[in-house]
């Protein structure tokens, strides 16, 4: 499929432009054992994208497997190393190899779970 294979593609708009919000949404509802997809869909839901909190919710969690520790987030006024990470990973100008060292198995999980992001991203978009 075309988004698969040119990431470039990813919606520069729309949802894609609320990973930072998301990303630390999700990390501050799991430090709260709190029920991370209801604390996504709080947040996609207004752009009309609630239907999205799974895809980032699993996103989200098998990144931080394959960093294998706690995800970081950034403040207001800057990105953290992670989710600049994890926007250029979505976005294709940074290839997991190169930046994520993980076993095999975490790694081929992550690949899927960016694919079908993209994918979801692209229908909403």
């Amino acid at each position: 499929m075309n988004v698969v294979t040119h990431p470039a593609s990813l919606p520069s708009r729309g949802i894609a432009h609320l990973l930072p919000t998301m990303a630390r949404g999700w990390r501050a509802a799991r430090d709260r054992h709190a029920c991370t997809q209801h604390k996504l869909h709080r947040l996609l839901a207004p752009h009309g994208a609630g239907m999205l909190a799974p895809v980032f919710d699993s996103l989200m969690t098998l990144f931080e497997a394959a960093l294998g520790r706690a995800f970081a987030v950034g403040t207001v006024a800057a990105l953290s190393s992670d989710e600049r990470m994890l926007i250029d990973l979505l976005d294709g100008s940074r290839p997991q190899r190169a930046c994520i060292d993980c076993p095999e198995g975490a790694a081929q999980a992550l690949h899927c779970s960016i694919c079908s992001t993209r994918i979801m991203l692209s229908m909403v978009g």
